[in-house]
């Protein structure tokens, strides 16, 4: 009868073990897959930025294709005009600071 009792808490233990082996290697695969799936996410994020300065690229090709854009581009970056243009500046209105004149008596008390 003891024998019997060996051998079942024997097994026992030996099932423990494996289940506990067997949590270990999917609690493992499942930081592994949430790994997987957050880089996955970065790449999909990384990918979208890279599709959308190509698309800004290609515009900014599309307009330095033209006469126009190459014009722009050109007085963009070194600041020069054509023949005969002239440099407008707009100044923004002074404004007028009211005047302040003094009574007589402030006059008078001013010297206090």
């Amino acid at each position: 009868m003891r024998a019997k009792e060996w051998q079942r808490g024997v097994l026992i233990g030996g099932l423990f073990l494996v289940a506990f082996w067997l949590i270990t290697l999917i609690s493992g695969l499942a930081g592994k897959a949430h790994i997987a799936v957050s880089q996955a996410n970065d790449a999909k994020r990384q990918y979208e930025s890279f599709e959308a300065r190509k698309a800004m690229l290609e515009a900014n090709l599309a307009a330095l294709a033209t006469e126009r854009g190459r014009d722009a581009a050109v007085r963009t970056a070194f600041g020069v005009a054509r023949p005969g243009e002239e440099v407008i500046v707009v100044v923004p209105p002074a404004t007028a600071t009211p005047t302040v004149t003094q009574k007589w008596w402030q006059k008078l008390f001013l010297w206090f």
